[in-house]
């Protein structure tokens, strides 16, 4: 049986609404306090299955690779390519099933294999080598359009023509649950002479799905889709933390640059290409019609549900502010590849892409506070006199995804951050 099947059933129980049965199987590195090792694991239902002690038994052979999982990235297993990621997630797949007894009747393999999730401290899961941020939905550029420059000129003249991006910092992307420090830097308010130095006063979250390439690319050379589809390992949940008034202050002439470099977090589980393929969906008519490289025969977007939940200090459960879906954006994952490699920039292993804010069409689709109050002008009711315009000390962030099958679902968990006072 393939490993999407629906009909496949694991061993090991499974809720239907868990992020995390035999049809999805993330990738992520984890430690355990007994065994403080790095290795890498995949989530199934509640349980980490550590590929390491699989690998040391021999029961899971990666071929022309040894102790590729006792490692503290994945970027070693990502390197040896798309053929071996499909028989490596095959092979897992097939010990997990419930009718196979190679694991499920091994007794101590299993003791030593399954960790409980909770009993697991997940770490970064990738060695990201660089970060490239993109502004791909064109419902969150043509909002932020028409605050900073109205109706009539809400997108720039080449946003439909390619997708706009920029380099971010690897250094600064972090694993969900890292708090995340308020970034301090140039502030300029209109009424203001001249700029002070201090934390920044309008603090916000991009909702973003991140793109992990498994496959490097030659300085010099394009890419065609194909070879761009291949290069994507899988996605993580990505929340690209933004200092708005410090780049309101410094993105001219040349984009982003404090405001973004403090802080990007990642989810811990990276969903392969593969479990998102039955979900995979057409994105938005393009019009006007791409340049002939950037142009696509496939689709290349996903149904992917995202959410959003804030939680301050004075709040005893989370409120539900931003619920929207990775199918509206308007240049694909792939396209943002291909356009990064067009004028011979090279890829790597372990680059990481953050897809851009993700924005729908309604009110409670749009995937930033920046755009939820309308640049502060309406602040965003929590309840019980709790009211936000942008992120505050104390403030904690969550972001959940999902693609729904048929009695199942294929989750990413969740990423979030919590924010410290500046120093």
């Amino acid at each position: 049986m393939h490993p999407n099947d629906p009909k496949l059933r694991s061993f090991i129980q499974v809720d239907p609404s868990s992020d995390f049965p035999i049809q999805n199987l993330p990738y992520g590195v984890f430690f355990t306090p007994e065994q403080p090792d790095l290795r890498v694991g995949v989530a199934i239902g509640d349980f980490v299955l550590d590929l390491a002690v699989l690998e040391a038994a021999g029961l899971l052979r990666v071929h022309g690779a040894t102790n590729v999982f006792n490692s503290p990235s994945l970027n070693a297993f990502m390197a040896l390519g798309p053929k071996v990621w499909t028989k490596t997630r095959a092979r897992i797949s097939e010990l997990l099933r419930h009718d196979n007894p190679e694991l499920r009747d091994n007794a101590d393999l299993c003791k030593r294999a399954l960790v409980p999730q909770n009993f697991a401290d997940m770490h970064m899961p990738i060695a990201v080598q660089g970060f490239t941020d993109f502004y791909s939905s064109k419902e969150h550029a043509t909002n932020v359009g028409i605050m900073f420059r109205g109706k009539d000129n809400a997108l720039m003249p080449n946003w439909l023509s390619i997708p706009i991006g920029y380099n971010g910092r690897a250094s600064t992307v972090v694993v969900s649950g890292t708090p995340i420090r308020r970034p301090r830097g140039q502030l300029k308010p209109p009424t203001a002479e001249q700029p002070t130095f201090g934390p920044c006063k309008r603090l916000d979250f991009e909702l973003e799905m991140g793109v992990v390439i498994g496959q490097a690319s030659a300085m010099g050379e394009m890419l065609t889709e194909k070879q761009a589809e291949e290069m994507i390992f899988g996605f993580t949940l990505l929340n690209d933390w933004s200092a708005r008034d410090i780049q309101a202050w410094e993105y001219v002439p040349l984009g982003p640059f404090q405001a973004k470099a403090f802080g990007t977090s990642i989810s811990p589980w990276i969903v392969t290409r593969e479990a998102l393929e039955p979900f995979r969906v057409n994105g938005p008519a393009q019009d006007p019609k791409p340049l002939p490289y950037l142009q696509q025969k496939g689709a290349h977007n996903y149904d992917l549900q995202l959410a959003v939940d804030l939680k301050t200090e004075a709040m005893q459960e989370s409120a539900a502010i931003c619920r929207t879906n990775f199918k509206y954006m308007y240049w694909s994952s792939v396209q943002q590849l291909v356009h990064h490699a067009s004028s011979g920039c090279a890829m790597n292993v372990g680059d990481l892409l953050g897809s851009g804010t993700i924005s729908g069409p309604e009110k409670s689709e749009r995937g930033s506070m920046l755009e939820l109050s309308w640049g502060g002008t309406e602040p965003l009711d929590l309840g019980n006199g709790v009211q936000r315009s942008f992120l505050e000390d104390g403030d904690s962030l969550t972001m959940r995804g999902w693609c729904q099958g048929n009695g199942y679902r294929i989750g990413f968990g969740q990423v979030e951050g919590t924010i410290l006072p500046s120093l």
